[in-house]
């Protein structure tokens, strides 16, 4: 099958298409043939070893796809051969013909509803939702979504008043994603290529804290003391966030981690079916910028680096 293959860290250059034998599935797994693939800035971090993450070399990079079931491994319903499936591998292996994913981290495509446009909304869009699950908003908060321009940030502006925001702020780094932010429904959207935006908010009650590094430090003098609370999700800024227990004692917020194992079986088993019925019904959209041939991986990652897409770029094997 082909596959594209990072060899050494570096470079989007360093992404090369490579022939390798068609992985078999294990207990629990299910075999796709691809159809559409996700391709992540937290990806570009992770080729260019910006971002801690075990890498064992060489690897195939990918941690989302969707397609049909080829092969089903021991303890998977053989049912599911035959039928289009979205999900997660678990972290490697998406960009390739064909990929091994978890059949507990996988949602079945809707009818009606195409690959691309499932696969454009699974990851991001469920991750969104079990976000504002766990904020628990109960009317009236002001919200923070950092990086509202990105494929998470995105649904988070999308949907925060339905699930109880009364103000939403938005950050974005271009005007185009600034635009869109506001569209959306961000009430205020702030510019982040500036180093003091922080320094430009208002009081908040609930952080979506995706930057992490100094930036969530200096977020938290925002946070309502007592009541502010930050739900702890992403690294863009490739460093973890700096914030310690003095700091949260100080002000009495709280700062909530969201992510390991117990995470993302909630966001794929409960979130993931929830955010595709969205889909499918029309109540959430798939924000799609452009699809680009497996090949093309390496563009793909130089685009998301130049950070002037404004939805997700696929790839098509």
């Amino acid at each position: 099958m082909r596959a594209i293959v990072l060899s050494e860290k570096g470079g989007p250059e360093r992404l090369e298409v490579a022939d390798l034998p068609q992985p078999g599935p294990g207990a629990g797994q299910v075999l796709i043939r691809t159809q559409a693939i996700g391709v992540s800035y937290a990806e570009t971090q992770i080729r260019a070893g910006t971002l801690p993450f075990p890498l064992p070399l060489p690897a195939v990079l990918g941690a989302e796809a969707a397609g049909e079931v080829v092969e089903a491994g021991e303890g998977v319903d053989a049912k599911l051969l035959g039928s289009t499936l979205v999900g997660v591998t678990g972290g490697l292996g998406s960009y390739a013909e064909y990929a091994l994913l978890p059949a507990a981290m996988t949602a079945p495509v809707p009818d009606g509803v195409s690959a691309v446009d499932a696969l454009a909304v699974a990851a991001p869009g469920a991750i969104a939702l079990a976000l504002l699950h766990k904020a628990r908003l109960d009317g009236g908060e002001t919200v923070l979504v950092e990086a509202g321009g990105s494929s998470v940030g995105t649904y988070l502006v999308e949907h925060a008043k339905e699930f109880g925001a009364g103000r939403v702020i938005a950050t974005a780094g271009s005007a185009a994603k600034r635009d869109r932010a506001a569209l959306m429904g961000a009430d205020l959207v702030i510019d982040h290529s500036s180093p003091g935006w922080p320094g430009e908010l208002p009081d908040v009650d609930v952080v979506f804290e995706s930057v992490g590094g100094t930036v969530a430090r200096r977020v938290l003098d925002h946070l309502t003391p007592g009541t502010g609370r930050m739900l702890y999700y992403g690294l863009l800024s490739g460093e973890p966030a700096a914030v310690t227990a003095a700091d949260l004692m100080e002000r009495g917020v709280t700062v909530t981690g969201c992510s390991g194992p117990g995470w993302a079986g909630e966001v794929f088993a409960t979130h993931l079916p929830a955010i595709l019925d969205r889909l499918a019904a029309g109540t959430s959209r798939a924000y799609v910028d452009r699809t680009l041939r497996l090949e093309e991986a390496a563009q793909a990652h130089r685009l998301l680096e130049s950070r002037a897409v404004t939805g997700r770029i696929l790839l098509l094997p």
